[in-house]
């Protein structure tokens, strides 16, 4: 027995317990109780143990009992050794053992006890249940859990409170939140921990809105919401992007005192972030008294999330001088957000960073990387990032798809949808948006269609309305309006938006204009507010001419109260990013700009370039609009480029619109005369200018 507990003998017995067994008298169950109560941990219990032993007490039940109680707690293998050794172990000692087995994450012990529990003659009950049934869920083991609930209805505890609350936790983390809402309503007297277990269910099932809901009843039946309540609720505010419900529960959060929960803070970060109030989420942020990792990864996501990503990075850097180091979820929000930068040096910056970490190896954060990267418009840097990646997962794939797809390359993209499907990949329904959308950049009608049916026919996909949006837009780019209108009218989907505008832009790109006329019309009425659609059919009329149509069109929008996004160019030299407007002459070296310009002008004439005055939207004179069309931010951007680096280096430039037919036809003139390499990324795609010519092939 020494040998097989590894005893200490009682010459090392220390501190008060210690003092207590060395002092004389006689030894009884209750004294050795009294002293086990002394006990702390592992090394005392141990020491008393062997006391036990020397004076006789090996075979008290209770003593033992109380004793294998003790070490579960703080060793549950030298517990189950004690345990083995007592005949007939109390019902309540079982239910120790599972419980500690539970909470060390040693789950299949846990329910392989529970089953020689019954073996045993002993009938668990209502502590034995919940127990039984976390171990359970814990391992999403339905079937499992199922029999238990037979167990439960057995043993008459199907309407014990805790009994249930464990049921429909259960249920809801294998997903079966129709069993778990029965058990729910079978709750005789329901109290705020079984709204807990039910609200906690839907929402971690993506069940939002049902989540909500119950909340609601739970209010009009009087029961007041706790802090467990709290944390689940606010994260299904924000899935559904409901400020209002947010803030009445942010209310109720600081009248309770919630708010100085980091749980809470947190889940507040997260809500208002994604009902678009990235300065009340900061300020939520800022009044945290106590932050973790995870509220800091919160914020970043939430800047992430809006489109800020300056801010996101400023947050990431001010992170570096706190106690708290980032983690694996901090750094895949701030990755996609340096995709959206005008400057790669930060990118690069992250990248390091992943690497000091040893996290780039992560899939995620491998894709992640792919991602930025093709985003950015190294699409080489991406694809060798790719291939030393070793796993790769249909995200990984998807994102180097996507990225091949986005600079006019849907050749290769094909060849790696091919590729990821001979190593035993299934593409998902995302992948085949990345991969239609890559045909559709291209051109690749034929190609586009065989995928699509594919889809359907060997993937067993239902198309998404974002598939039908990919092959309108394929339809359109290669001059097939009318086959794009017919395969509208006969999908079985509603069309939202973006299948209207993926039509329109085609009547544009074709100059249909009674076709883009009627598009139009279905897009102002899914979308009235937005300014886009109003602009497009009115650069259409006056690319035609119609002066008239302009000016109704531009009455419907100041009626309306649209305000136009201007277009706006952005250029980093020297880790400075500029930007530029059209016919802007505020920048330091304006004067330089427009005399570089002019002489460009010059050369390109004679090279052959014609300036397409048609795409200037005013009644003017030719000589005018042919300077409009020479002040327009890309050209002024490019200049700026040409002026402020050395010969031969490269040029990227970013536009927040598409970028307009002039400007393209500019550049290819501009790349061949200056010997230059000219990336410009627009609203959709990236451009790459060399010698003359452009990747898209004048497809775009």
């Amino acid at each position: 027995m020494k040998a097989l507990f590894q005893l200490q003998p009682p010459r090392f017995f220390t501190n008060g317990v210690g003092l207590l067994l060395s002092s004389a008298g006689l030894f009884t169950d209750a004294y050795y109780a009294s002293v086990l109560q002394e006990c702390t941990n592992f090394q005392t219990l141990n020491q008393v143990h062997a006391h036990m032993l020397m004076n006789g007490f090996q075979q008290n039940i209770f003593l033992q009992t109380k004793l294998a109680t003790l070490y579960a707690t703080v060793n549950i293998k030298h517990a189950r050794l004690l345990f083995e050794k007592i005949q007939k172990p109390k019902v309540c000692l079982w239910n120790v053992m599972i419980r500690e087995y539970v909470r060390n994450g040693s789950c299949y012990e846990a329910l392989a006890l529970y089953y020689q529990m019954q073996q045993a003659g002993k009938q668990p009950d209502n502590f034995t249940f919940p127990y039984a049934l976390k171990a359970c869920a814990s391992l999403s083991a339905l079937q499992y859990g199922k029999g238990i609930h037979n167990h439960v209805i057995r043993n008459g505890f199907e309407f014990d409170l805790f009994v249930g609350n464990s049921l429909i936790g259960m249920y809801a983390k294998c997903g079966r939140l129709e069993a778990a809402l029965q058990v729910f309503e079978k709750i005789p007297q329901r109290v705020v921990v079984s709204w807990n277990s039910m609200i906690a269910g839907y929402d971690q099932n993506g069940l939002a809105n049902e989540a909500l809901n119950l909340f609601n009843q739970m209010l009009l039946e009087n029961v007041k919401p706790d802090l467990v309540t709290i944390r689940s609720v606010l994260p299904a505010c924000a899935n559904l992007a409901d400020l209002q419900q947010g803030k009445w529960i942010h209310d109720y959060v600081i009248q309770q005192g919630f708010h100085l929960d980091v749980v809470v803070g947190t889940a507040l970060i997260d809500m208002y972030a994604k009902c678009g109030r990235i300065k009340t989420a900061r300020q939520v942020f800022d009044k945290m008294s106590t932050r973790d990792v995870v509220s800091w990864s919160a914020m970043i996501a939430g800047y992430a999330l809006c489109g800020n990503s300056h801010e996101a990075l400023k947050l990431f850097y001010e992170m570096q001088f706190t106690d708290i180091k980032p983690d694996l979820a901090t750094v895949k929000s701030l990755v996609p957000a340096c995709a959206y930068l005008t400057a790669l040096q930060p990118g690069k910056w992250i990248h390091g960073y992943l690497i000091k970490s040893g996290l780039e190896s992560d899939v995620s954060v491998g894709t992640a990387l792919v991602d930025m990267y093709g985003k950015y418009g190294s699409i080489d840097m991406a694809r060798k990032l790719f291939d030393i990646m070793h796993e790769r997962d249909v995200v990984s794939w998807s994102a180097i798809i996507a990225g091949y797809g986005i600079h006019g390359d849907g050749e290769k993209a094909l060849e790696l949808f091919s590729e990821m499907q001979k190593t035993g990949i299934s593409p998902d329904h995302v992948t085949f948006v990345c991969v239609l959308s890559a045909c559709s950049y291209a051109g690749l009608l034929d190609e586009g269609w065989q995928i699509f049916d594919a889809m359907i026919r060997d993937y067993d996909i239902r198309p998404s309305i974002e598939h039908y949006a990919c092959m309108v837009d394929l339809l359109g780019r290669v001059g097939r309006l009318d086959e794009a209108e017919d395969f509208i009218k006969k999908m079985p989907l509603k069309p939202d938006a973006g299948v209207w505008g993926a039509l329109l832009g085609a009547c544009r790109i074709h100059c249909n204009i009674e076709l883009g006329g009627r598009v139009a019309e279905q897009l102002f009425c899914l979308e009235p507010d937005n300014v886009g659609h109003y602009v497009l059919l009115s650069n259409m009329y006056a690319a035609a001419g119609r002066w008239d149509d302009v000016a109704k069109v531009r009455t419907m929008m100041k009626d309306k109260r649209l305000k136009i996004t201007p277009g706006c160019t952005l250029v980093e030299i020297n880790n400075r990013v500029h930007k530029f407007i059209a016919d802007d002459r505020s920048h330091p070296h304006s004067d330089e700009i427009y005399a570089t310009l002019e002489s460009l002008a010059v050369q390109m004439k004679d090279a052959g370039y014609v300036p397409n005055t048609g795409l200037v939207l005013h009644d003017v004179a030719e000589e005018v609009k042919e300077r409009m069309l020479w002040s327009h931010s890309e050209k002024l951007a490019i200049a700026f480029a040409l002026i402020s680096t050395g010969p031969g280096s490269f040029i990227r430039i970013t536009k927040n619109l598409r970028a307009c037919v002039d400007c393209h036809s500019a550049t290819k003139f501009i790349s061949k005369i200056a010997k230059r390499e000219i990336i410009v990324r627009d609203a959709i795609r990236f451009h790459h200018f060399r010698d003359g010519s452009c990747s898209c092939g004048d497809y775009w």
